[in-house]
């Protein structure tokens, strides 16, 4: 479910009220820890956090002109997704996540490639997403993307 919105705000507006206020405590939790360099914005019907093309020029292989994605963030019919492609590029991040996730939630780890999906929002573990937000700098996104984009 993909929702068209040229804001973050435009787009948190548009998802079901009770979901509101805890999709904007992730997204403010996850705009405050990673670090600097990353643009927040929408595309591909969510709100996430891109390197922009004024740092990495080359952009998305898969959409060329697009700014390189790193952090999606969406509402889904029945659970709100962290799209976090740093897990899905880096073992050491996912296993890191995967093992701490169970420290903080009592909720079985629903995860796809790169997609967490939270099924009941006042389960979510803000914290442990805080932590993942600071694990991987633009660079280091752009160094790793690169690497396996070259494989």
């Amino acid at each position: 479910m993909q929702i068209p919105a040229n804001s973050v705000e435009e787009y948190i507006s548009q998802i079901p009220k009770e979901r509101q206020e805890v999709f904007r405590k992730l997204f403010n939790i996850i705009g405050k820890n990673l670090p600097e360099g990353f643009k927040e914005g929408c595309s591909y019907g969510m709100i996430g956090w891109d390197v922009p093309l004024e740092t990495y020029p080359a952009g998305y292989h898969c959409t060329p002109g697009k700014a390189l994605p790193f952090i999606g963030l969406a509402s889904q019919k029945n659970f709100i997704a962290l799209y976090h492609m740093g897990m899905y590029a880096n073992p050491e991040i996912l296993n890191w996540f995967t093992e701490e996730f169970p420290k903080h939630s009592k909720r079985k780890l629903d995860m796809g490639k790169s997609c967490v999906r939270f099924k009941n929002i006042n389960e979510i573990p803000f914290e442990l997403i805080g932590e993942l937000s600071k694990k991987m700098t633009v660079q280091n996104w752009i160094d790793l993307y690169e690497k396996n984009l070259k494989r």
